[in-house]
């Protein structure tokens, strides 16, 4: 098969040649932005799954519907070593030039509380050189989002966003990856800013994606963010779309894959759509010719396993200390032996017992917390409920059976 011809994309957010079993949740913001524009109540929206699921992509997606839907628009990924202020800051003056508002002078005034909200982020006593400049050219507004008490400075900053949007009758979409990195503080403050925002019929909605256990730390935050938001778990795609998602760009390139191969490729990947690009790739690249056979997956399946344990999972695996190594082993043990166990199954997410993990290592609980807890933070293991926990990179038991 040409290379050069070859359609699958397995990139980071990358978005693939066929976006497939997303259909609803496009249809569903659809509406989400109709509504808001016309000055119905909607609630935000949060995004949850695994690594690989496509949650980046399908934000990425959504922010193109609020463009074309004429909305201002900005996205910036959260990382739990930095607080809100500037890449909300450096969002929001995307959204504001997106917008177009043709009232200069009402523009540079809100830009003006934009730029103070960034720079109350400088600390206090800090040289005209070291204060932060977020690209904004009006002064900064005086006395408008610049308290320091980020809830208070948040809600002001949006309702004043808000109302330049309101003025255009469209709305502004603040997109959040990896929201689950947010500091506490700052989760507090957008929840605080959402539910004020929300009972203004201000035309801003925030859009956030992260891992499973995103809810809870919005819950955890705030008692009414059940309320505030509409989660929306992403998961693997079923059959028919994981299907569609091969043979669509396939036909597009005039080949196609034979019914086993398409079995074959369903039980390598999961459905797991980074699984699918990354298989489809090799697949594609190995097979000699059109249709694309059972034999031809089986022959990829090595290298493409190659190419992930390196990229997908080796990657995360580096970021862990020797301890926290050992305790990932031990959940992939737990997995094994439950699966293997007739009166006890694994759940839809393969979650294990911190105690039975405990006991694969012959520790106490409590001696392993600091192990869990770093895990926690970088992302590699989350906790559905409690005393349970699962890794956030599906197939990450297998990588570490079949590679360490």
């Amino acid at each position: 098969m040409d290379p050069i011809a070859n359609p699958y994309a397995p990139g980071a957010g990358q978005r693939p040649p066929e976006l497939s079993g997303r259909d609803e949740q496009l249809r569903m913001f659809d509406v989400v932005l109709e509504r808001v524009s016309r000055g119905r109540p909607e609630r935000s929206l949060v995004l949850t799954g695994l690594r690989g699921v496509g949650k980046t992509v399908l934000l990425n997606t959504l922010r193109s519907q609020a463009v074309r839907a004429r909305w201002g628009t900005g996205k910036f990924e959260a990382r739990p070593d930095q607080t809100l202020r500037r890449p909300l800051a450096s969002a929001l003056h995307t959204a504001i030039r997106e917008l177009g508002h043709p009232q200069s002078d009402d523009v540079n005034h809100v830009l003006g509380v934009v730029k103070a909200f960034a720079q109350r982020d400088t600390a206090a006593g800090s040289k005209m050189r070291d204060r932060w400049n977020p690209g904004i050219d009006a002064p900064a507004a005086v006395g408008r989002a610049d308290s320091g008490d980020i809830e208070i400075d948040l809600v002001e900053l949006l309702s004043d966003v808000g109302g330049l949007a309101a003025d255009l009758g469209t709305g502004v979409g603040i997109f959040i990856d990896e929201m689950q990195d947010l500091l506490p503080e700052d989760v507090s403050a957008i929840c605080a800013a959402c539910h004020e925002i929300s009972q203004s019929g201000l035309p801003v909605i925030v859009v956030g994606a992260g891992l499973p256990h995103l809810p809870a730390v919005l819950s955890a935050s705030k008692s009414y963010s059940e309320r505030l938001f509409r989660y929306q778990r992403i998961d693997r795609l079923t059959r028919e779309a994981a299907d569609a998602a091969l043979t669509i760009p396939a036909g597009d390139e005039g080949a196609e894959f034979t019914a086993e191969a398409l079995e074959a490729m369903y039980t390598a990947t999961g459905g797991y759509p980074y699984f699918i690009q990354a298989y489809g790739k090799v697949v594609w690249d190995l097979a000699p010719q059109t249709p694309i056979s059972e034999a031809d997956v089986k022959v990829a399946a090595p290298e493409a396993d190659s190419e992930l344990a390196v990229g997908f999972f080796g990657s995360r695996y580096e970021r862990a200390t020797p301890g926290e190594r050992e305790y990932l082993r031990a959940m992939s043990d737990v997995a094994v032996a439950i699966a293997e166990s007739e009166d006890e199954a694994l759940d839809d997410i393969e979650s294990v017992p911190t105690s039975d993990v405990a006991k694969v290592l012959g520790r106490k609980p409590q001696s392993l917390s600091p192990a869990r807890d770093a895990l926690l933070k970088k992302g590699l293991i989350y906790s559905g409920e409690r005393g349970r926990i699962a890794f956030t990179v599906p197939h990450f038991g297998r990588y570490l059976r079949d590679y360490q």
